[in-house]
């Protein structure tokens, strides 16, 4: 992928209808980042990304993200052999989050738990409060 530059931010109409890619990072310097399988479109995770992450991304095609926890930039697969392939990246209407669209590498899974997915429970209502259980699929 080319070199990239994000530009400055404009008016609210240059910001959602325009062409000029200007993320808006939290007063953390961050962006919330929605990541997805490119084929089935399920959801595999939620993460950060700084501003050098997302640059990184764009620039290489692997997903990296900013780890809130360890205070650290993570290329997602370092550790885990699971690196992420950057099919698509998506931004919403207000470009303050991003939606990565990846191909899972290793064996697809991207929770830190092991599984596929960080989403594999469901919070359910019951007579004695809310509780989780596991989430199909």
């Amino acid at each position: 992928m080319a070199s990239t530059g994000f530009a400055a931010r404009g008016d609210k109409r240059d910001i959602e209808e325009g062409v000029a890619f200007a993320p808006k990072f939290d007063r953390d310097g961050l962006i919330v980042c929605i990541t997805t399988e490119v084929n089935s479109g399920d959801i595999l995770m939620v993460a950060y990304m700084n501003e050098e992450a997302l640059r990184l991304t764009l620039e290489t095609g692997v997903a990296h993200y900013w780890s809130r926890s360890r205070q650290s930039l993570w290329r997602k697969g370092d550790t885990s052999g699971q690196v992420q392939t950057v099919r698509e990246v998506l931004v919403d209407c207000d470009q303050d989050a991003i939606q990565l669209k990846v191909e899972a590498g290793g064996d697809g899974k991207a929770c830190h738990t092991g599984r596929r997915s960080c989403f594999y429970r469901r919070a359910v209502v019951t007579g004695d409060g809310i509780r989780l259980e596991p989430a199909e699929g």
